[in-house]
């Protein structure tokens, strides 16, 4: 009877170690293709995983961002579209203006005052129901969007309001029912000026809303490039691993069959014994 340990020959040693490690690179193979992952966590390579994640934080901070100035774009088009509407009711107006000047019927002029005086009301309306999430940028006492584009707010837009409801148009109501040219006239000047001011309103809001879409689409790019450059430094490639969990196995197969030709050459010794 043999005492003491017994020990492995050198090759069934160094065929059992090169078989542990390939197992082990096939595990690791393994779970890279099923997470798509090759930097899972800090001790797979701390650098890349920390640089990942910077990235990853940015990428996020910047998509809140990007919530909001889409929700700022939202406000802005509400406003241009409450504008578009304002400036067809104003110019309906100036129709029933003119038509009523031309006509020398009292009864007529002063239906026409009353309903020029209904549309001035409809356009009151028009500005403060031009509202987006409660933040009206049109009405009588307009609110002012800011909106940030930054995560440390340095870089931002604000959004001025313009009053576009009949006050702020400066446009009165028709009096004494129109029976003087001199009142119609005096109508037909303050829409032409109601005209050219929404003209105008609408153009700054249209230059806002451009600024808004182009930094919305900068935005949305540069997270696109943050959340690439993150997945270059901790994504697996698959097709490369499916290769390499290939030649693994193959290798596995290799190395077992190493093994067994190692131990049937040393039971091949004892048996001369």
């Amino acid at each position: 009877m043999v005492d003491g340990p017994m020990n492995l020959s050198a090759a069934t040693r160094t065929n059992l170690l090169a078989l542990q490690s390939t197992s082990d690179k096939i595990a690791t193979t393994q779970g890279r293709l099923s997470t798509g992952l090759k930097v899972s966590s800090a001790l797979d390579n701390a650098i890349s995983y920390f640089q990942a994640r910077a990235l990853n934080d940015r990428a996020s901070d910047l998509m809140n961002l990007k919530d909001n100035i889409d929700q700022g774009v939202s406000s802005v088009e509400t406003a241009i579209n409450g504008l578009d509407s304002i400036g067809k009711l104003v110019a309906q107006m100036k129709g029933l203006a003119m038509a009523a000047k031309s006509n020398s019927n009292k009864e007529d002029r002063s239906r026409a005052a009353a309903q020029f005086n209904d549309l001035r009301q409809q356009l009151d309306n028009l500005a403060n129901d031009s509202s987006y999430k409660g933040a009206n940028l049109i009405k009588g006492s307009p609110a002012n969007l800011k909106v940030s584009f930054s995560e440390d707010g340095s870089s931002t837009l604000t959004v001025s309001g313009i009053s576009s409801d009949s006050s702020g148009l400066s446009m009165v109501a028709a009096t004494t029912n129109w029976v003087a040219d001199a009142d119609i006239d005096k109508a037909i000047n303050d829409l032409d000026s109601a005209l050219s001011t929404l003209r105008s309103s609408a153009a700054t809001m249209g230059s806002n809303a451009a600024v808004l879409s182009l930094r919305l689409d900068f935005t949305t790019n540069m997270i696109n490039s943050l959340e690439g450059g993150a997945a270059k430094l901790v994504n697996a490639d698959l097709n490369d691993e499916s290769a390499n969990l290939l030649t693994l196995q193959t290798r596995q197969q290799l190395g077992t069959i190493g093994l067994s030709i190692a131990q049937q050459s040393e039971q091949s010794i004892l048996r001369l014994f």
